[in-house]
């Protein structure tokens, strides 16, 4: 067999469910080796079972080192301008945060300075956020626009994340939540902005290949459910997936909308009920929860975890990289706030970042676990149990990262 790298001597948590009988939910094989050819997983199983090796390869020595796949992070705000250290002060002093978004601060106090920003700025600012995500081993990552709020400016944030792409080995995919908040120029006029959203900006954007999926902010602060429906009916006539932010700060029955058009996921939902978990469930779309925005803005309402598991909805846990809620770009330290907060076992936080975020972003069939076929996307830790990941604080074990076999 022609292969262009093999890394042996190494334990992989495959995270893949074939293997999962034989070494648990994380299909861990000991003393094995994966294989790559062409940028995809040639093989990847115990070193006994490898095929014989007929021209010359490059061979790491992985000193029994932990390979699992690269991170996904499947729900971020990465590409925008400024910071709003100010609001979370004025949090800390007692202050909601739903009533700073009313008085205008929020979401528009980003969208005044990411207008104001142009695109190269946009990259310089979030390329350093973009290589600490890639520094804790991500290989893949969402990135939403909805800091514009106008065609000209929401294009602007999706070339940005493009730009991204080129720039460093990574897969990136662009959201376009054009419905993430009113913008002041349609203060008191939300309908007109949806017309606008779904009959100027969307058609428009999509058609230039800037749009991978579609969200929407479906919320008292944000969309009502009928808005969000008039934003899913547009995209689906374009042929793109949806996904959408559902049932943070009040229950909106969001997440069984999101369901009807079988969104790839809803995300945040702590106050999801249980008639939204079995939409979900019956259309396989799956659940992104965002610990960080849970604990930084001090939530007390949990998602509902045991009826998500009861179900089989799976479960995806993503930083929400974002300046107001969530200014967070380490996937090791969501997986341990959803072990803490939420409860999640390691492995339920493993398979988060993994398994269940490629599906999150439809990219199961190509990402997400060591299988054969699938882009070679790994990520090496200097640590000797899988529970190590999710554990530390503050600490990050990446001994070197792959991207598409590199």
């Amino acid at each position: 067999m022609r292969l262009d790298r093999i890394w042996h001597n190494a334990r992989l948590a495959t995270m893949a469910p074939k293997l999962a009988a034989h070494g648990g939910a994380l299909g861990v094989i000991e003393d094995a080796v994966i294989a790559c050819r062409d940028g995809k997983i040639a093989f990847a199983g115990r070193a006994s079972d490898s095929p014989p090796v007929v021209d010359s390869v490059e061979i790491i020595d992985c000193g029994g080192r932990l390979i699992t796949p690269g991170f996904i992070d499947c729900h971020t705000h990465l590409v925008y301008a400024g910071d709003r250290a100010e609001e979370f002060e004025r949090r800390l002093n007692g202050e909601s945060y739903e009533s700073i978004a009313r008085g205008g601060g929020g979401i528009l106090s980003t969208v005044r300075a990411t207008r104001d920003a142009s695109e190269a700025d946009l990259v310089a600012q979030s390329l350093k956020r973009l290589d600490a995500l890639l520094a804790e081993g991500v290989t893949t990552v969402e990135i939403k626009s909805g800091y514009g709020l106008s065609e000209p400016h929401e294009r602007k944030q999706l070339m940005a994340a493009k730009a991204l792409e080129r720039q460093r080995d990574v897969r990136i995919l662009t959201t376009f939540l054009g419905a993430h908040a009113v913008p002041p120029e349609f203060e008191e006029r939300s309908d007109d902005y949806v017309r606008e959203v779904c009959e100027v900006m969307l058609p428009k954007l999509a058609a230039d290949g800037l749009v991978d999926a579609v969200d929407a902010f479906c919320e008292r602060i944000g969309f009502s459910l009928e808005q969000t429906r008039r934003v899913f009916e547009a995209a689906t006539a374009l042929h793109l997936r949806v996904k959408l932010h559902a049932e943070q700060l009040s229950s909106s029955r969001g997440a069984a909308l999101a369901a009807d058009y079988h969104a790839l996921s809803a995300d945040h939902l702590e106050y999801l009920d249980s008639a939204g978990v079995t939409a979900m469930a019956a259309a396989g779309t799956t659940a992104v929860l965002l610990p960080g925005a849970f604990y930084f803005v001090r939530e007390k309402q949990l998602p509902p975890i045991e009826l998500l598991r009861e179900r089989n909805v799976p479960i995806a846990l993503a930083t929400d990289c974002n300046p107001g809620t969530a200014p967070l770009t380490s996937p090791l330290l969501v997986m341990n706030l959803a072990a803490t907060l939420f409860r999640l076992t390691v492995d339920e936080c493993l398979l988060g970042v993994t398994r269940s975020a490629a599906r999150a972003l439809g990219l199961s069939d190509s990402i997400g676990t060591l299988e054969v076929g699938k882009w070679c996307d790994l990520a090496i830790w200097d640590v000797v149990r899988p529970a190590e990941l999710v554990y530390r604080m503050g600490y990050n074990p990446l001994h070197s990262r792959v991207w598409r076999g590199r």
